[in-house]
């Protein structure tokens, strides 16, 4: 009798879920009449959900495509960049012997400031659908700024800032932060990202390999400073011209010019994207803490990031070692680099964006106080593979760490252009500091012990970055 009462209690349940009550059953009708009588203002794509290839990582022949375009724009803006150290041992010992080796950082320095800092106006500007336009006109000033290079006399210093200096970096700088934002127009996972970012920014590597070793046999050959540097203008040009063929963008179709998505205002008026307004945007991105941390590690790191790439081969003819080997020390170390920053992108998934970039700056900065040790052949090749391999998986992090750091595809340009834009500040004054301490009497350990110094600082604040976006995030390992 027991059991018999339990089951006609559980059939009586049944019934009542089976029948909703009056009131449930009103709700529901009135909430399918509000679904009927709205059914025509209702996204098609929210009704059937993502397309598969949306769920995916990305891919498709024109999106790979702006991945090689992207990654030959970062072999000849950042991977020439990384060839000033050629420049930087031509112009001291050769041709602006009258200079100092601080004065003649500065036109390296700003090459590589304008390429970052320039990236305020164009991440705004490909934010708001003029990414062909900024790689256009990058490529025309780049590639008029080598040959007029090509044309600077000896001892005239000026003219050669000038032309290399701003036109260079003004040009590189044109199409640098485009080149990378619109990768995430095609690769929409942060993973997926990472690897794509991490070909394209490969290039800069590659470049940094094979220019040296063309502009060193060009310089100290048959052809010599004019003609050398006119041959890879016009590599560069025919470069250029494929990168800006393959380029392909993603924006929404109605996207607007003055920076609003139309998408994102409602019949009110009461929601709009202010992507457009420079100072909300400012005062939102200076209160988010693990992009603040990220930013200002950036800058440190940046103000000493390049004093190996500058000053590797002139350290090594100093030295003593042959003048050859010297040559190629910075083809090694943007070699190894160019495999430091494809590794980063196959494993963002297991050990997470975040993490790698931490483990990254420090093993640089422990690499760059073991500088103090670098007296032989030896020592240089290993000093230059191991902070290629992880300088460039730092370099390969930073944009997909932008693109964690941000809240929207919306925003990344922004973030990006942003925060290159504060860490060129340190990339301007870092290798002049670096050469002042040198002094004309090489006292190498003064600019080394300088940059370790700073990298341990820059470090702190990506451990601090990591920590605050982990909280975040409510993760405990990948983010």
């Amino acid at each position: 009798m027991q059991s018999d009462r339990i089951d006609l209690e559980g059939d009586t349940e049944l019934d009542e879920i089976r029948q909703p009550s009056d009131g449930a059953s009103t709700r529901t009708n009135e909430k399918m009449d509000e679904v009927n009588d709205n059914h025509n203002q209702i996204d098609l794509s929210m009704i059937r959900g993502p397309r598969k290839d949306e769920e995916s990582n990305g891919g498709g022949f024109w999106a790979w495509a702006t991945v090689l375009s992207a990654f030959i724009i970062q072999s000849t803006g950042f991977g020439y960049s990384n060839a000033f150290g050629v420049y930087q041992d031509f112009y001291v010992r050769e041709y602006l012997t009258k200079s100092t080796s601080s004065q003649i950082s500065w036109i390296g320095s700003t090459q590589t400031f304008l390429m970052l800092t320039m990236g305020l106006f164009t991440g705004r500007l490909f934010d708001r659908g003029y990414c062909h336009h900024l790689v256009i006109i990058g490529s025309v000033v780049l590639v008029l700024s080598l040959f007029m290079l090509s044309l600077a006399q000896p001892e005239q210093y000026y003219q050669i800032f000038l032309t290399q200096g701003l036109g260079v970096g003004i040009g590189s700088s044109l199409s640098y932060v485009p080149s990378l934002a619109v990768l995430a127009q095609h690769f929409p996972t942060p993973h997926a990202q990472a690897r794509a970012m991490g070909i394209a920014v490969a290039g800069s590597s590659l470049g940094g390999l094979l220019h040296p070793i063309m502009l060193n046999n060009l310089f100290h050959g048959h052809a010599g400073f004019a003609r050398g540097v006119r041959a890879s203008a016009g590599l560069i040009a025919g470069m250029q011209a494929i990168a800006v063929l393959l380029m392909r963008t993603n924006y929404p179709k109605n996207l607007r010019r003055d920076g609003l998505d139309g998408d994102d205002n409602d019949n009110d008026g009461q929601r709009k994207t202010k992507t457009g307004r420079l100072w909300p945007m400012i005062k939102k991105f200076a209160t988010d803490r693990p992009y603040v941390c990220f930013v200002f590690g950036m800058t440190l790191f940046e103000l000493v990031f390049f004093f190996p790439s500058f000053y590797l081969q002139l350290d090594a003819i100093e030295h003593g070692l042959d003048a050859t080997f010297a040559f190629y020390s910075l083809s090694i170390l943007n070699g190894v680099s160019f495999i430091g920053r494809l590794m980063p992108g196959f494993f963002a998934r297991s050990l997470g964006v975040a993490n790698m970039l931490v483990f990254s700056t420090a093993s640089s900065t422990v690499l760059i106080f073991c500088m103090l040790a670098v007296r032989t052949v030896s020592g240089v090749a290993a000093f230059a593979a191991l902070y290629g391999f992880f300088s460039g998986a730092f370099v390969t992090l930073m944009s997909p760490m932008l693109a964690i750091l941000a809240e929207g595809p919306a925003e990344i340009g922004a973030r990006m252009g942003m925060c290159f834009a504060i860490t060129g500040l340190g990339s301007l004054i870092g290798t002049p500091i670096a050469g002042a301490l040198l002094t004309s009497k090489f006292l190498w350990w003064r600019p080394i012990l300088f940059s370790g110094v700073v990298c341990v600082a820059g470090c702190f604040l990506f451990v601090a970055c990591r920590i605050t976006l982990g909280r975040r995030k409510e993760a405990i390992w990948v983010i």
